[in-house]
């Protein structure tokens, strides 16, 4: 399994947060669209103030129109009365559409900024994490976060005005009930507290949960030729099932607190209304209230009540949204590879591709070093290969040069320049990587193939084509260079994706090449078509190969033999064979199609 189905729940997890700083940060991504969110609220405020007239009207037209059979008034009463439940409408309408744009807009601002940063992340940010928890958190952790800012703002303001609105006109009309209206107050406040330190964890838990289902899902979609080829869909059924149960579980945990919190604030709220209606009615009976007061001083009640219940929804979306903001904020608050040297220098024009590591150490962890004191002089034009048993440290020298990773010590230069002092884009610029296993995105060749130089000429993408062996196999395609490759390239060979990656760097057109010779999953005619693709993109420029087969090595102008992190011998093949140590024993082993399994071989004879 690759490294996402190894990835413990640790990978998940993101630094606590308060809830005010969540709100104070989420904030800053409404200050571009202050005119919307003002709208938003002022819609909501008039549609308020509109429901407003609805207990007044009912009240004089049940003291003054019914109750004193005045029929000339009722037509106006009721002509008012339709006049505030439209406007109070209307305003809602507006508020829908305005809260929609500012909505939307907020959550693509957010998004674009999440993976903006996730684009600009050190490539070991991404070695610590599953892809599908990255999703998550793109996609649903964002919107979980909009949701209190949006509907959080305009609930809040609206609710807490509401409130303060309605109490005052509740004394106003009555003192008394009003204060018997109140009396649930502090069950309601001091269920809210108890929910609000409680709730963090338990929302934690299930977006940890959501995650980790998620990057099973992603893994799984992936490595689905494995699974059936290994015949291991029960086994894979057992994994998601206990990823989804785990889901499960924390959902239910969530909706069992708010099935017991829910309905203990409603039955609070319905309690003290029960205790204004007793205490009302029995005024009205003794005479010092009108029915229409009395019903007036309800739907007035009613007004009180249900703004409350809104404020706990909205606490419950608070406590959902800070956990999900601490997993979005994780992702901003990381620090971009090489943040103090963006604006730094541009390779001196024109770039000769001379290449040094000068006492260059390097260690993935504090405890693990991966390279010792690492030197190695690549004249520009020179072809260096890089051999050694799997784990020897090859792949970690290539990735230091375009600052995949940054060196512990020790200095790395092109043409004399100090790559730490350099901006990335340049530095990457005039480097073009082929990867042993090539990566296609899912689109037609041609954007794959264009991704190398995105403005090139079709001339140029024919040329590239054709330098790397690919154009005829291309032509022979129902599309040509449209044919869609699916996605990771599924639809091609493993040769033919080998070749349209060496198009992809042709066409970049680099001074200098990292090159992962991988041809020991195609056929000899392949084979053959590679190693001349490889021929062309090598000519003229500084490449850097890790070597998998001996016929490679012999055309090396330097060969640099690695083990353990450290350069053991280094020269030309030539030079290492008169040598007689361990890369002439490795030359001399007979049937071995790699230098991998050669190192094997010595490795039990020794």
């Amino acid at each position: 399994m690759s490294q996402h189905a190894r990835s413990t729940e640790s990978t998940f997890s993101a630094r606590k947060r308060s809830t005010s700083e969540i709100l104070r940060r989420v904030a800053i991504f409404l200050s571009p669209y202050p005119w919307l969110a003002f709208c938003t609220v002022a819609a909501a405020v008039l549609s308020l103030l509109a429901s407003f007239a609805f207990p007044k009207l009912t009240q004089y037209a049940i003291d003054e129109v019914i109750a004193k059979s005045r029929g000339d008034l009722l037509a106006p009463a009721m002509i008012g009365l339709l006049a505030a439940f439209f406007l109070r409408d209307a305003f809602s309408a507006l508020r829908v559409l305005v809260n929609n744009q500012l909505e939307q807009s907020v959550i693509y601002d957010m998004r674009c900024a999440v993976y903006a940063r996730l684009q600009r992340l050190p490539v070991g940010y991404f070695d610590q994490r599953a892809s599908g928890d990255l999703l998550t958190r793109v996609i649903e952790d964002v919107n979980a976060v909009e949701r209190v800012l949006i509907d959080g703002l305009e609930q809040g303001v609206v609710a807490i005005l509401s409130v303060i609105g309605v109490a005052a006109f509740l004394f106003n009309m009555n003192a008394t009930l009003a204060f018997v209206a109140i009396s649930p107050i502090p069950v309601l406040a001091g269920g809210a507290l108890w929910y609000t330190l409680t709730a963090h964890r338990r929302y934690r838990k299930q977006r940890e949960s959501s995650s980790a289902m998620n990057a099973l899902l992603m893994d799984n979609l992936q490595g689905v030729r494995q699974i059936k080829a290994f015949s291991r869909q029960v086994h894979e059924d057992g994994r998601f099932s206990k990823r989804a149960g785990d889901m499960k579980t924390a959902q239910l945990g969530i909706m069992r607190v708010w099935a017991i919190y829910g309905p203990t604030m409603s039955f609070a709220g319905a309690a003290g209304f029960a205790l204004v209606l007793w205490a009302g009615g029995s005024l009205a009976i003794a005479g010092k209230m009108t029915s229409g007061e009395l019903v007036g001083f309800l739907l007035f009640l009613h007004l009180f009540y249900a703004p409350m219940g809104q404020l706990h929804g909205l606490n419950q979306m608070m406590q959902s949204a800070r956990a999900a903001g601490e997993r979005v904020f994780d992702i901003l608050d990381t620090v971009e590879e090489r943040t103090v040297r963006d604006g730094g220098a541009a390779l001196c024009e024109p770039v000769r591709g001379e290449v040094e590591f000068t006492n260059v150490n390097f260690a993935y962890s504090e405890g693990k070093t991966a390279l010792h004191n690492i030197n190695l002089h690549a004249k520009p034009g020179a072809m260096i290969a890089l051999v050694g048993p799997t784990g020897a440290g090859k792949s970690t020298v290539v990735n230091l040069l375009p600052s995949f990773y940054e060196a512990t010590s020790g200095l790395i230069a092109i043409d004399g320049q100090d790559i730490r002092d350099l901006s990335l884009d340049s530095l990457r610029r005039h480097i073009a990587v082929v990867s042993q296993e090539p990566f296609l995105f899912n689109g037609t060749i041609r954007e794959n193939i264009l991704y190398g130089k995105l403005d090139a000429t079709n001339e140029e993408l024919v040329s590239a084509a054709k330098a790397a062996n690919c154009y005829e196999f291309i032509s022979c395609l129902p599309d040509g260079f449209d044919t869609s490759v699916g996605e990771r390239g599924v639809k091609l060979s493993v040769g033919e994706k080998q070749r349209v990656s060496i198009a992809r760097a042709l066409l970049k057109n680099s001074r200098i090449l990292i090159l992962d010779e991988a041809t020991a999953s195609v056929d000899t005619a392949t084979e053959r078509l590679i190693q001349e693709a490889f021929e062309h993109l090598m000519s003229g420029r500084t490449s850097f190969v890790i070597a998998h087969r001996l016929s490679t090595i012999r055309k090396a102008d330097q060969i640099l033999v690695l083990r353990r992190g450290e350069i053991v011998e280094r020269g030309t093949h030539e030079e290492l064979i008169q040598r007689g140590e361990l890369y002439a024993k490795l030359a001399h082993i007979q049937n071995t199609s790699t230098i991998e399994e050669g190192f094997e071989k010595l490795a039990v004879a020794t």
